[in-house]
Parts: structure tokens; sequence; C-alpha cells
């Protein structure tokens, strides 16, 4: 008995060493709540080293991608796949939506599920209007391709040259189910993002996905 014990424990110690205690359900148990970290304007240069910060740091976030870097850089798309993120439609050319057409709104967000799902990105199921911009035209349109239209509870402000403490500031308002808009491009963005994960784990937040149900960040499917 006394050797089993001892056996348990040693196993215990090695999995400590080697890191599995990091991928236990008591951690996964710890998620009070979920939020959602958004990611607009990818893919581009930046997205590479933008993904390997999430990854370090045990992030995942829906990519809000426009349709012409998408066709221009598919690799990053299924690169962010590959990653664990979830990729959605942000316009193809990122316009004022409500100062289109029908047609021309239409236009961009074929489009962009086109290019998305070229890329090998999938059918995407979120769509964020470019500004946050919108209206009956826009939710019409939205309506014939299924997506559901997500804007944001919290804004960084990361596209305004918020500094990194700022941005930190900004995800340690998010309570659960809310959402938060970030850039692919901001280098305060990707230098804030081990300080965001250590800020949403003090909180016993946990990066979500966005439910194309309800809108809000819920479970990882």
């Amino acid at each position: 008995m006394r050797t089993r014990t001892f056996l348990t424990a040693l196993a215990a110690a090695a999995m400590v060493v080697t890191g599995i205690v990091a991928a236990t359900p008591a951690q996964a148990a710890a998620c009070n709540g979920y939020v959602g970290l958004t990611f607009d304007d990818g893919p581009s240069g930046n997205t590479g080293a933008l993904l390997n910060a999430l990854r370090q740091n045990g992030l995942r976030a829906t990519m809000f991608n426009q349709g012409q870097y998408a066709a221009a850089n598919p690799g990053q798309v299924s690169a962010q796949v590959g990653a664990g993120m979830w990729v959605a439609n942000h316009s193809y050319t990122h316009p004022h939506l409500t100062q289109l057409s029908a047609a021309q709104i239409d236009s961009e967000v074929s489009r962009t599920q086109q290019a998305i799902a070229n890329a090998g990105g999938g059918t995407p199921r979120l769509f964020r209007p470019p500004y946050g911009e919108t209206n009956s035209t826009v939710q019409s349109v939205l309506g014939r391709y299924g997506l559901t239209q997500i804007i944001w509870d919290v804004d960084s402000q990361d596209w305004n040259n918020a500094s990194v403490d700022a941005i930190v500031a900004a995800n340690a308002r998010l309570t659960n189910g809310q959402i938060i808009l970030m850039h692919d491009w901001p280098a305060n963005t990707r230098a804030a993002i081990p300080r965001i994960a250590q800020t949403l784990a003090s909180k016993n937040l946990c990066a979500g996905m966005i439910s194309p149900q309800t809108g809000r960040a819920v479970a990882p499917a």
C-alpha cells in the first residue's frame, strides 16, 4: 500500500514537471464565464505573430477577416483555423456599408464568404460591419447568407494608438458573455496578449466562441 502511495505521488510530481497538469479538467472548471476576443482587419503580415502570442497564452479568438486580405493571404486564413481560432466575415473592402446599395452590400458579403472558404476558413457564420455601422438593408443582406451580426461591448481603442496598459485595462472591463474589439495589426495589441490572459484568468474568465444564435460569448463547442 505504501509503495502504491509512493508511486502515485511520484507520477503526480512527474506531471507537474512535464506541464501536463496545466491541461487538466480542473483548469477548465475554473471558467466562471466566457468572453469574446475579436481581431478585425486581417489576415496580414502580422497575423502569424498574433496567432503565436494567442496560442502561447492559451487564448482563442474570433478573427473578423476582410475578404480582400483573405484572398491575398490564404495561407494565413488556414493558419488561423489551425491555431484554433474562429474565422468570420468583415466585408471585402471595409466600406461604410450604410452608404451602399443592397447589391453593393451583397457583393461585399458574398465575395468575402467565398474568399474565406477558398482559403480554408470554412463558411463564416458571423459578420462584423466595418466601423460598427449597420442598418436594416445590411441586416436583410446578412439574412440571405445566414450571418449573425456582431458588434462589441468594449472597444480597446487599439486602432487609435491605445497603449498596452490601456488595451489590458479595456479587457479587464469584460464580463461574462461580452465581446471586445481589437485588431490584427497593432503592435501594442500583440504585446498586451500575455497580460490579457493573466487578467482574464484572475477573474476566472475564459476566451470563448461567439454563438451565432445569441451573438454572445459562450464555451467553445
